[in-house]
C-alpha cells in the first residue's frame, strides 16, 4: 500500500510539474514580439502613446479639445465641464452655411480673457474658412474665406488680417475679405517665407507687429544661386524639378526685410546696405511698434550684432550689442520684452559657454545675467507678470532632461516646478500662475499635469499606459564613458535582448547621429530608444548608441570641438564606445555594425572607411559625403568655406577614402532629397568604382531627406535584412 501511495504521489508531483511547465509555456507564448508595423511610424498597426491633443489656455482655464466636445478644466480642482458639443457647433455653422467641423482639434482661443465679462471667442479653422464663434451667445461673430493656394498663413488677431504666400509672393486679406498683393516679384525672388534655409532659429517669413498695424516680412533674392536638378520619375518622361541650393563657398542668396502698412498699402525696406554675405535673423518688434529688432550675422558666422531699425523709414537707430567668437556665434532666439517693462528685454546667448538669459535695457546696457552655470536654458516659456517672474525649461538637473523653473527677475532666484525626473515641456496660462506640464521619463511614456507654478500642486490629466504592455521588450541601460580626449563624459545607451544571456556572445549594431542640434540619449520614454532599436534587440542584437562630442545640450565647447573637421573627433569618440563594448564579455567583437541617417549617414560611412577593421557592416541613409556639396549656412558654420579650409574639406571628403572599404556598406538615398542632394551618394559610388570597392545602393523614389509614410516600414525591413544577411 505504501509503495502504491508513493507511486501515486510521484505521479501527482509529475503532473503538477507538467501543468506548471505547460502554464509557464503558455504565458511565455502569450507575450508576443512587436513587429515593424507596430514599432515604426507609418506602420499599419503602429502603437501610439496615449495623448491629449490641443490642450491650451483660455485665461487661467485649461481648454481640452476632443472629437465630439470641447471641455474646460478648473486648474485648482481638476473639475471638467463641457463648453460646447460638436453637434451644437455644426448646427450653428450649417445655419450660416459655413460647413462642418470633424473635431475640436483645430480650434484655438486667440483672445486672452482680461475679465469675467469678456466674451469667449473660439477660432475655428476649416479647409475653406477661418471662423470666430462666440461661445457666450452661440453666434458666429466673424468669418474669412481661405484661398486654396495659400501657404505660410499668418493670422493676426487684433485686426483679423491674414498674411499668406502663393508661389513666391506675399498677400494680405483684410478682415472684410479684401485681398492685396504685397509683392509682385519674378521667379528667383521669394517673399514672406523662411530664409537662410531655416538656420538660426528661423521658422517663418512674416512677423506681425504687436497691435497688428504693420507686417514685417523677408524678401530673399536667390536668382544668383545655382539651380540644382532633382528628377521626378512619376511622369512618363521624367521631369526636372530645379531647386536653388547654395553650396559651401559658392554664391549665397541676398535677404532684405520689408515692412508693409495695410492702411497705406505701401512697403518700406530696412536700410541695411548691401546684403551680400550677410544673414538677418531673429526678428522682433518693440511693444509700441516703432522699432524692429534683428540679429545680423556675417557670412563667417563669428560676429553677431543686435540692431534696432526705425519701422517708419527703415533707418538704423542703433547697434545695441555685438558678439564675436573665434569659431562661430549662433543666434537662435529673438529678443523678448518684459511684459511689465517695455524698456527692458531678454537676450539669449552662449557667451559663457552655455545658453543663458541676459537682461538688457532698450539702450543696449546689460543690467544683469539672469541664469548661469554649466547647464543651458532650452526655452523661455513665458512670464508671470504679477510676480515679475520668468518661466523656463532648462537642463539644470541633468544634460539628459529638461525641467521647468521659475526665475525671479529681481534676485535671479531659481525655483523648480513639477516632477524632477524626465523630459518636460510647458504651456503657460495667461497670468503665468499655471502651466500644462507634459513629460515622459524612462518608465512613463507620457504624463500630462496642470501645475500651480507657485506651490507645485498638480492635477493629473493623463498618465499614458505603456503601448507595448504585454509584449516582449528588451532591457535598456544608460551610462557614461570618457571621450577620446580622456576628460569629457559621454552618455551611452545599451539595449539588450529580453532573453539576454551573459554567457553568450552577441553581435552589435551601433546607431549613430553624432552631429549638432541632436541628442540621441535622454531621460525621456525608454531613454529615447527608437522602434527599430527595440526590434533589432528582440532579434538578438545588442543595440548601442553614444552621444559623441559635437552633439546637443552639452554646451558650446562640447559642440564646437569638431570645428573645421566634421566627423573626425566624432569618430574617435565612437571608437571609444566600441572599445567599451569590447570590454564586455558578452560582445562578439568580430560582428559590429553601424547605422545612421543624414549626419549619421556621414558618420556611418566615415566609420566604415576610417576604421574598416572595427565595423563589418554599415547602412548609411542620406549621407553627406563631401561637405563642399552641402549648403552654405550649416556647412560653413562648422567647416568654414572650402577656400579658407581646404585641408579640412579634403580630410572630411569621404570620396578620398573610398578605397578603404572592406566590409559590407549599403547606401540609401531619396531621389528628391533637397537637404543632402543625391550627388553625395552618386559621386561616392563613382569614387568606389574608381577605387575597386563594392558598396551597395538603394534608392527611395519620391521622398526627400527621409522616408515617410508606410514606405518607412519598408525602409526598416530593408535595413534589417542587410544586417541579417551580412552581420
Amino acid at each position: 500500500m505504501k509503495t502504491i501511495e508513493k507511486i501515486g504521489k510521484s505521479i501527482q508531483a509529475l503532473l503538477i510539474l507538467h501543468v506548471l511547465f505547460f502554464a509557464s509555456n503558455i504565458m511565455a507564448q502569450g507575450k508576443k514580439l512587436p513587429t515593424l508595423e507596430d514599432l515604426i511610424p507609418g506602420g499599419e498597426t503602429f502603437r501610439f502613446t496615449e495623448n491629449l491633443f490641443g490642450l491650451q489656455w483660455l485665461g487661467d482655464s485649461c481648454i481640452k479639445p476632443d472629437i465630439d466636445k470641447l471641455s474646460v478644466i478648473n486648474p485648482d480642482n481638476g473639475k471638467e465641464t463641457t463648453l460646447i458639443s460638436k453637434e451644437e457647433v455644426n448646427k450653428i455653422l450649417e445655419t450660416e452655411k459655413l460647413g462642418k467641423i470633424q473635431s475640436f482639434y483645430n480650434v484655438s482661443f486667440p483672445y486672452e480673457l482680461k475679465k469675467q465679462t469678456s466674451s469667449k471667442l473660439m477660432l475655428i479653422t476649416t479647409p475653406k474658412r477661418r471662423i470666430l464663434l462666440n461661445l457666450d451667445n452661440r453666434e458666429v461673430e466673424w468669418s474669412q474665406e481661405r484661398n486654396d493656394k495659400a501657404q505660410n498663413e499668418d493670422w493676426e488677431k487684433e485686426n483679423r488680417m491674414l498674411a499668406f504666400t502663393i508661389d513666391n509672393n506675399l498677400y494680405i486679406t483684410t478682415a472684410s475679405g479684401t485681398t492685396t498683393a504685397v509683392t509682385n516679384e519674378p521667379e528667383g525672388i521669394v517673399c514672406g517665407q523662411s530664409v537662410h534655409r531655416n538656420e538660426f532659429g528661423i521658422k517663418k517669413g512674416t512677423f506681425w507687429s504687436p497691435k497688428g498695424n504693420l507686417l514685417a516680412f523677408y524678401r530673399m533674392d536667390e536668382s544668383m544661386v545655382s539651380q540644382y536638378p532633382l528628377v521626378d520619375i512619376t511622369t512618363r518622361v521624367a521631369t526636372v524639378n530645379n531647386v536653388r541650393y547654395p553650396m559651401a563657398g559658392m554664391a549665397s542668396h541676398k535677404v532684405t526685410i520689408g515692412i508693409y502698412n495695410p492702411i497705406t498699402s505701401k512697403s518700406i525696406y530696412l536700410k541695411v546696405g548691401d546684403p551680400t554675405d550677410r544673414y538677418f535673423t531673429n526678428i522682433s518688434w518693440s511693444p509700441d511698434e516703432s522699432s524692429l529688432f534683428l540679429i545680423e550675422l556675417n557670412r563667417d558666422q563669428n560676429h553677431a550684432k543686435l540692431c534696432q531699425y526705425n519701422a517708419e523709414n527703415g533707418e538704423l537707430i542703433a547697434t545695441l550689442l555685438e558678439e564675436t567668437h573665434p569659431k562661430y556665434v549662433e543666434p537662435q532666439h529673438p529678443i523678448v520684452f518684459l511684459p511689465w517693462d517695455s524698456k527692458k528685454f531678454i537676450y539669449q546667448s552662449q557667451r559663457d559657454g552655455f545658453n543663458h538669459l541676459y537682461l538688457y535695457d532698450i539702450n543696449g546696457k546689460l543690467i544683469k545675467q539672469l541664469t548661469s552655470g554649466n547647464w543651458l536654458v532650452s526655452e523661455l516659456i513665458g512670464f508671470d507678470e504679477a510676480k515679475k517672474e520668468l518661466i523656463i525649461a532648462a537642463t539644470k538637473v541633468s544634460p539628459l532632461q529638461n525641467n521647468l523653473f521659475r526665475i525671479n527677475s529681481k534676485n535671479s532666484k531659481l525655483t523648480a516646478i513639477g516632477y524632477q525626473e524626465g523630459l518636460h515641456s510647458g504651456i503657460l496660462s495667461a497670468t503665468g500662475k499655471y502651466v500644462i506640464d507634459r513629460y515622459s521619463s524612462p518608465k512613463i511614456p507620457r504624463c500630462i499635469n496642470i501645475l500651480n507654478a507657485q506651490n507645485n500642486k498638480s492635477i493629473n490629466l493623463l498618465t499614458a499606459k505603456d503601448p507595448f504592455a504585454g509584449y516582449t521588450m528588451p532591457s535598456i541601460e544608460i551610462g557614461t564613458i570618457k571621450a577620446a580626449d580622456g576628460v569629457t563624459d559621454l552618455y551611452y545607451r545599451i539595449i539588450k535582448p529580453a532573453d539576454f544571456d551573459p554567457s553568450k556572445k552577441y553581435p552589435v549594431i551601433v546607431y549613430v547621429y553624432g552631429g549638432p542640434h541632436a541628442q540621441m540619449i535622454n531621460n525621456g520614454w525608454q531613454n529615447a530608444a527608437r522602434g527599430w532599436d527595440i526590434y533589432m534587440a528582440n532579434k538578438g542584437y545588442i543595440m548601442f548608441t553614444i552621444d559623441n562630442r559635437g552633439s546637443e545640450n552639452r554646451g558650446l565647447e562640447f559642440e564646437n570641438s569638431t570645428f573645421r573637421r566634421l566627423g573626425i573627433e566624432e569618430g574617435k569618440d565612437q571608437v571609444k564606445g566600441v572599445e567599451f563594448l569590447k570590454s564586455l564579455p558578452y560582445i562578439d567583437s568580430n560582428r559590429i555594425g553601424v547605422h545612421g541617417w543624414s549626419f549619421g549617414g556621414h558618420m556611418t560611412t566615415a566609420l566604415m572607411l576610417r576604421y574598416p577593421d572595427i565595423y563589418k557592416v554599415g547602412v548609411a541613409g542620406g549621407p553627406v559625403i563631401d561637405w563642399s556639396y552641402y549648403e552654405i549656412m550649416y556647412g560653413e558654420r562648422y567647416m568654414d568655406t572650402p577656400q579658407s579650409n581646404p585641408e579640412g574639406y579634403k580630410e572630411c571628403n569621404l570620396k578620398n577614402l573610398a578605397g578603404n572599404l572592406k566590409g559590407h556598406l549599403l547606401i540609401i538615398h531619396d531621389d528628391h532629397d533637397d537637404t543632402c542632394v543625391p550627388q553625395h551618394t552618386l559621386s561616392f559610388m563613382k569614387a568606389c568604382i574608381d577605387a575597386h570597392t563594392y558598396p551597395d545602393l538603394f534608392i527611395y523614389p519620391g521622398h526627400k531627406h527621409n522616408v515617410a509614410g508606410h514606405d518607412r516600414v519598408h525602409l526598416h525591413e530593408k535595413i534589417t535584412r542587410y544586417f541579417e544577411n551580412n552581420l
